[in-house]
């Protein structure tokens, strides 16, 4: 199996320096895989491609050896505000989605991560919206596939992996991404090879807790499909959308914190039992700045779960149904 890590486009922030600086840090930490964020390096503009800085990242990649030809496998993750269900500027989020494919071609990428379409975009919760009507929301999943049909066939050797939503209070459901069937009916409704989907293991356990249903059999549903997985810990207490302090969150067990593996109560074994041995793809741990400096710690604790999947032994400590079927104590302490 094979371990990576995001390369977080904030504290990257367009900065080469800083971009080379986390590619050291993570070859010294013995990552295999690297998720690119087109947007940090400053590589899409407008919907368009800027091929120097697809240039000048390829030469970072080669001057760090962590590219392809130094056996690290690549992936893309495209901006997080592209929503194909758009209703004005849905051309717009297509055109930025197809320049996150092309870097990821460009740089011998094969995996492009992609987020769930909206009906009620994330930017929409402060001002105010309507909650859009059944028949509305079915227009948008059309569009959205309409979008998803055309990139993927226009770009057949990359594999376009749709992630799943975590939940807002006050604002769930806002997205069809949040449940995993529902995830899996649309990518499957477009019938294509590479057209897949990401599982966000921090996001489909906070989506458990908030409804109510089971991980596991969420993950179930869709497993044939996955094709890609981001791995990160939290307590899968959900907050509003305007709560963004960590410090203010951690304490009650809330947020999607991309903590370390092992911090929190993702049920990672259990998750990781269903998963193997038929997935092959890529584990990328995706870890907020701030437990930038446990990264190794984080990648020990996955390989240890993993060597224990993978050799057939169980934890003693882990009560796999416990985790996932009993509702956690904060879900009723903090109303979801």
């Amino acid at each position: 199996m094979i371990i990576g890590s995001k390369i977080d486009e904030v504290r990257v922030d367009g900065n080469p320096a800083k971009f080379a600086d986390d590619l050291k840090r993570l070859r010294e930490a013995g990552m295999k895989a690297v998720e690119l964020p087109p947007h940090g390096l400053d590589a899409i503009r407008a919907g368009r491609l800027d091929v120097r800085k697809v240039g000048e990242t390829a030469r970072i990649l080669n001057d760090t050896g962590m590219d392809p030809a130094s056996g690290i496998a690549l992936s893309v993750h495209a901006p997080n505000p592209i929503n194909l269900m758009d209703p004005t500027e849905s051309m717009l989020h297509a055109d930025v989605l197809r320049a996150s494919l092309e870097f990821a071609d460009r740089l011998g990428a094969t995996c492009v991560v992609v987020h769930a379409g909206r009906y009620i975009p994330e930017e929409t919760f402060a001002i105010g919206y309507e909650r859009p009507s059944r028949e509305a929301c079915c227009r948008m999943l059309e569009q959205e596939r309409e979008w998803l049909l055309d990139v993927a066939l226009e770009f057949p050797d990359q594999v376009l992996c749709v992630e799943n939503a975590r939940p807002y209070r006050h604002h769930s459901p806002y997205c069809y991404g949040e449940d995993l069937e529902a995830l899996g009916a649309q990518v499957r409704a477009l019938g294509l090879s590479n057209v897949r989907l990401t599982l966000d293991v921090g996001h489909a356990h906070m989506a458990a807790h908030y409804y109510g249903g089971s991980l596991l059999e969420g993950i179930r549903s869709v497993r044939d499909l996955i094709a890609h997985v981001h791995v990160h810990d939290n307590f899968g207490g959900v907050v509003g959308h305007h709560e963004k302090q960590q410090t203010h969150q951690i304490p009650f067990g809330r947020g999607d914190n991309h903590m370390p593996v092992g911090w929190g109560s993702v049920p990672l074994e259990a998750v990781l039992r269903e998963l193997l041995p038929s997935y092959r793809g890529l584990f990328i741990m995706e870890l907020r700045s701030r437990y930038w400096h446990h990264l190794e710690e984080s990648a020990g604790n996955l390989e240890d779960v993993l060597q224990r999947v993978q050799g057939g032994a169980e934890a003693p400590c882990l009560e796999e149904d416990g985790w996932i079927d009993q509702p956690h104590l904060m879900k009723n302490a903090v109303g979801g």
